[in-house]
């Protein structure tokens, strides 16, 4: 019976210094040499000062700015520590006042746009955390940012072509836009 104890220990003490010590330090040994970006979490920097990270969603209300994906984190609006959408069916009522609501406000806050507000600028994603908007909803706030910036609104237009990714290998997912990096730029001009 000895024996089998003492293989068990030694079975135990071999795969938590394989698996919780030499593996964890190889595998961050690798990324950090290999995609330090990722590794630390994307941040972009500016002016030697972390300003976001290109994964997740940063809140802005200001006009002069493009406004991103809501969030429905809790117990604020894009905690990175609680990511979570809002689990509310497409019927319930809560959600389609919320979503009423969003409408309002982007309507309100560019009352001379008559295009179709775009789904995901009132909706908020799986995440909650979201970092990027369609095209369309970039385009649909390009006069309301060129307007508060006083810019024309042709710039502003291709600012916003400039910062669409494409589908990723040219086939999967959905050509997108990144919002802080779109507001950063717009900072730039």
């Amino acid at each position: 019976m000895f024996a089998h104890v003492r293989a068990a220990i030694v079975s135990l003490i071999a795969l938590t210094i394989v698996t919780g010590i030499i593996y964890p330090l190889a595998v961050t040994g690798i990324a950090q040499t290999v995609f330090p970006s990722q590794a630390n979490g994307s941040l972009i920097v500016k002016d030697g000062k972390v300003t976001g990270s290109a994964l997740i969603g940063q809140p802005f209300d200001d006009p002069k700015y493009f406004w991103g994906r809501p969030s429905a984190t809790t117990p604020f609006a894009y905690n990175a520590g609680s990511s979570s959408g809002s689990n509310l069916s497409p019927t319930n009522p809560d959600l389609v006042k919320t979503v009423q609501g969003r409408v309002d406000a982007l309507r309100a806050a560019d009352p001379g746009n008559t295009l179709t507000v775009p789904v995901d600028l009132v909706t908020a994603s799986a995440s909650g955390l979201d970092p990027h908007v369609s095209p369309a909803a970039a385009l649909y706030q390009v006069a309301r940012v060129a307007k508060a910036r006083k810019l024309d609104p042709q710039a502003v237009r291709q600012l916003v072509e400039q910062h669409t990714e494409g589908r990723f290998l040219g086939l999967l997912g959905e050509p997108r836009v990144n919002v802080l990096g779109l507001n950063l730029a717009l900072d730039g001009k």
